[in-house]
């Protein structure tokens, strides 16, 4: 591994250095070592008698920061800070809580979370009935006509039998309905949503997809991948206002959970066009408590570019430069790429979204264009597709800081994990997946293709950079869950007490990094802007299985409190 602790950027925080997962671009270059205190004046803020994690190998811990708006100015005990602090200063006087630097989440769906927050829940619904009444319910509070959306429902939470349109049709006659399962790749849509779409028993399959048929051949309801997008395309766009409530509730609930910077990517269903249209009303308007770096599609990769050379790409609150693509769907819905079949269904092993050569060319183009490349990879196959692929394109265009990243690399083929270090392909990976998933992907690829799946020890044991995120919507947006879940590996279910395949679990202090440095070069460094995170306990000094207990007492963004509890 690259050892960078002596070189020091200013930067934001979205911008990623060295060890990290963001196309840079925009940063100065490395300075030499800056003295304790950088400063012309008394400090803005002063946090004092903290446990304070700086991620700095050399100097890991402290006890007190000082910030003077965005940039902190001395990281060290107490007596460093004391003549900083003046009458105009915001103290808070922690009593050995710990201090972090903010989390930084690498895969979220940034507009589909805040949309989700104010839509229909059935993420925890447990049986078919209580799946129906609550979309009922719901109904019961929407205008006529109005979609009903979101959803993020689990079939295995009632033993897996795929819901049904008519499970629902009748508590929602006058209202188009499509909630998605958590994965975002596979969804139901009511009879309603289902003629908006045009599809019916005469409507050809999708490559790529799947449209769910009963014995007779009519739709039940249920799209997958591709087919999910007979439906969005048919949806309507929502308005700018909307957009506008969508991202603010979205930062609330990130800064709630001491999340202060995203990397939003692509959604089907969502445009992420209007997305970044929305950020940067935001920012234009001082209205942003999260750093976002906004990552478009890849089959738009050219509209990218064009973008870039008349906006260029963005500054410490808002950038662009990323691009995001996909080889496969997710094991959940069967549609992960695998290269032998599912244990569960012998006769089938998922499949590509797209056709490899189509693959190829996008993520040369973008290569090209100098975009940095974050592609979703879930099956065995895809992961190996995608590294031959990255392989072959670093090849041709020559050496350079590509940054290039897998997004999920849930299930790799142990041959192909060495690969992530020796290519220099970033691990671009959510933990809570694999307490979620580990409850039954046995079942679906057998104990033996599970001992690499969320590989997170193997891949930091081979030298590979492993930056951490949620995949929220799907998942909970809350890094606490995330370093529980990587360390303990303990399922949802409470069957696995010892953790799901134990062996690749990871410390607390690397799943920290994950969460900062690998995930931006976020250290409490002088000369690092000032976005921390204030936790009620220590994470390194309690049991594992207690640190999804901890609580976020403050986030500090920029050298602001955007949120207190």
């Amino acid at each position: 591994m690259t050892k960078s602790v002596t070189i020091r950027y200013r930067c934001s925080t979205v911008c990623l250095v060295l060890l990290t997962a963001i196309f840079v671009t925009g940063c100065s270059g490395p300075q030499s070592e800056p003295p304790l205190q950088q400063q012309t004046g008394f400090a803005t803020l002063v946090v004092t008698g903290a446990r304070v994690w700086t991620g700095d190998s050399d100097k890991p811990w402290a006890e007190a920061v000082a910030a003077n708006g965005a940039d902190i100015i001395a990281v060290g005990y107490e007596a460093d800070v004391a003549s900083l602090i003046g009458d105009e200063t915001e103290v808070i006087t922690a009593n050995g809580e710990m201090l972090l630097p903010g989390f930084i989440d690498t895969h979220v769906h940034l507009m589909s979370g805040g949309s989700s927050i104010a839509s229909v829940q059935l993420r925890d619904a447990k049986t078919p009935e209580e799946f129906t009444q609550r979309i009922a319910d719901f109904a019961n509070t929407v205008e006529s006509g109005e979609w009903i959306t979101g959803g993020t429902w689990d079939h295995t939470n009632w033993g897996g039998e795929l819901p049904r349109r008519d499970w629902i049709d009748a508590v929602t006659p006058d209202n188009p309905v499509w909630v998605m399962r958590l994965d975002g790749h596979m969804g139901l849509a009511n009879s309603r949503a289902l003629e908006i779409a045009g599809v019916d028993a005469d409507t050809p399959d999708v490559a790529g997809g799947e449209i769910v048929r009963d014995a007779e051949g009519r739709p039940t309801g249920i799209l997958k991948d591709n087919a999910l997008r007979l439906v969005f395309s048919k949806m309507p766009e929502p308005t700018d206002a909307q957009m506008d409530r969508y991202l603010q509730a979205a930062m609330q609930y990130l800064a709630s959970n001491g999340v202060t910077t995203v990397h939003d990517m692509f959604e089907e269903g969502m445009d992420s066009w209007q997305s970044l249209a929305a950020y940067r009303r935001a920012e234009a308007n001082d209205a942003l408590i999260t750093r976002i770096y906004s990552v478009t599609p890849l089959v738009e990769w050219q509209k990218l570019r064009d973008d870039i050379a008349e906006h260029g790409r963005g500054n410490e609150w808002l950038r662009t430069g990323a691009v995001k693509g996909y080889m496969d769907g997710s094991l959940g819905s069967h549609t992960a790429a695998m290269l032998e079949p599912f244990s569960d269904t012998p006769g089938d092993s998922g499949f590509l979204l797209d056709p490899l050569d189509d693959l190829r060319a996008w993520i040369a183009g973008a290569d090209a264009a100098g975009l940095q490349l974050m592609v979703h990879a879930i099956g065995d196959k895809a992961i190996r597709d995608l590294l031959d692929i990255y392989h072959d394109v670093a090849e041709k265009h020559g050496d350079r800081d590509r940054r290039l990243r897998m997004e999920h690399a849930q299930h790799i083929h142990p041959d192909d994990v060495p690969r992530f270090a020796i290519q220099k392909v970033i691990a671009s990976m959510q933990p809570y997946h694999a307490i979620d998933d580990g409850r039954w992907a046995d079942s679906v690829i057998g104990a033996e293709r599970s001992r690499t799946t969320y590989a997170f020890r193997s891949l930091l044991d081979s030298g590979a950079h492993l930056a951490l995120g949620s995949d929220w919507f799907v998942a909970p947006a809350s890094p606490l869950e995330g370093i529980y879940a990587a360390v303990t590996r303990r399922t949802l279910d409470g069957n696995n007490p010892d953790g799901w395949v134990p062996e690749q679990k990871i410390t607390v202090e690397e799943a920290l990094r994950g969460y900062t440095y690998e995930g931006a070069y976020a250290s409490l460094k002088v000369g690092m802007l000032a976005d921390m995170v204030l936790i009620d306990r220590d994470l390194t000094a309690i049991a594992p299985e207690t640190i999804r207990e901890a609580q976020v007492l403050k986030t500090i963004v920029d050298g602001r409190v955007v949120f207190s509890r």
